[in-house]
């Protein structure tokens, strides 16, 4: 049971964004909401248990059990990140 515990929380700990982020990103259940909030900046789709987010147009965009709707450079300085295949990506579906 103690080993169990122990990779439960190290798993935990791999995966939530950045501890140190000065701010949690405000999440909103409708892209228009988001855009609302950032109308200059891209709205993605942060999967909230892995800390991925998703551009629209990728198959993961507002399509996972957990998430909801973030201004890009909110999500950015929260500690979020792109998929590993994504690494490179520049733009929205790119």
């Amino acid at each position: 049971m103690y080993q169990l515990s122990r990779w439960l929380i190290v798993g935990l700990l791999v995966v939530t964004p950045s501890l140190g982020s000065a701010l949690a990103p405000e999440l909103f259940a409708t892209e228009i909401e988001a855009q609302k909030h950032c109308p200059a900046d891209i709205v993605v789709w942060v999967n909230t248990l892995t800390g991925i987010y998703h551009f629209k147009g990728m198959r993961w965009y507002s399509n996972t059990k957990s998430g909801a709707y973030v201004c890009k450079k909110e999500a950015d300085q929260a500690g979020y990140r792109l998929p590993v295949f994504c690494r490179y990506c520049t733009r929205p579906g790119g």
